[in-house]
């Protein structure tokens, strides 16, 4: 019977032993976090709040400065902590990256994933790659805690998930000029909430300035108009293609906004003349733009 006691209270030394040194190289192991970056909520709330609007057309944003004042942010924030990278979630057609995009992929410690941009300019498949994304690491370990920016209530099944896992979420939001640009249900799963103000973004947002046409030139007839507005849509269903234009035609006659404007925009640098204020030529743009889609399809 002694022996077995001896035995027994040898093999619980040996396991509180091996639990002490895990232990140890845990204490030892840094704490690691993440940024998760929603990027058609920060271009929203963040054009709204310093340049007073939601186009991402009429400001410029320094991608590349905000993304280190947010890196200098969680460094401040998670003191004990190393950071594994930022992702940044965007849409883009075809998934294919802008410019900007690729510019912003190129930088060290970032990781740009991309969803689908529909005809209308909204994101689709965001959302879940930021619940794949926080699902896996929590999962795997590799990150402790995990600074989300973004407000959309489809966030909250990649916050429980990430939570299951063991990992803290910290929601970062911007500031809203009136109101909240945020889902009560995703303020209340996370396990802390932070207000990024307008002075921390104002060093990263400039308002665009509105191109300037040429005093008293010549007036375009309303021809010369509907052809442009052709010009563009076929560039448009050539970029888009045919599934951008199966959601656009039932629409018809009216254009989304952020499509309107993008064909007002750039048939104004074609003709060279502003077509602000002029109803029966924005009506002939939009005619011959028309025009051209619905004989593609």
């Amino acid at each position: 019977m002694n022996d077995d006691l001896a035995a027994l209270q040898a093999r619980i030394d040996r396991t509180n032993e091996l639990l002490t040194r895990m232990l140890a190289e845990v204490a030892k192991t840094p704490s690691t976090h993440a940024i998760f970056v929603d990027a058609g909520y920060l271009y929203a709330a963040t054009g709204r709040l310093a340049a007073g609007t939601e186009d991402r057309r009429a400001f410029d944003l320094d991608a590349e400065g905000l993304i280190e004042a947010l890196i200098d942010k969680a460094r401040q924030i998670f003191a004990d902590s190393r950071l594994l990278r930022v992702y940044w979630y965007d849409g883009a057609r075809r998934r294919i990256h802008t410019a900007e995009q690729q510019t912003i992929a190129e930088l060290p410690d970032v990781k740009v994933r991309l969803g689908n941009l529909n005809a209308n300019n909204q994101q689709k498949g965001v959302d879940s790659l930021i619940r794949t994304d926080l699902e896996s690491l929590a999962r795997h370990r590799a990150i402790s805690d995990a600074a989300l920016l973004g407000g959309d209530e489809d966030l909250v099944s990649a916050v429980e998930a990430a939570q299951g896992y063991g990992a803290r979420v910290h929601l970062w939001g911007i500031e809203a000029p009136e109101g909240r640009n945020q889902a009560e249900p995703l303020l209340w799963e996370v396990d802390s909430q932070r207000t990024l103000d307008l002075e921390f973004f104002k060093p990263y947002v400039s308002r665009r300035t509105a191109p300037a046409y040429e005093a008293g030139a010549t007036r375009p007839t309303r021809e010369d108009v509907r052809f442009v507005g052709a010009q563009i849509a076929a560039k448009w269903l050539s970029s888009r293609g045919r599934d951008a234009l199966v959601e656009l035609l039932p629409g018809h006659p009216y254009l989304p906004g952020s499509v309107d404007q993008d064909l007002l925009v750039e048939a104004e640098g074609m003709l060279q003349y502003s077509l602000r204020g002029q109803a029966d030529l924005r009506r002939a743009l939009r005619d011959g733009f028309w025009e051209h889609l619905r004989t593609q399809y």
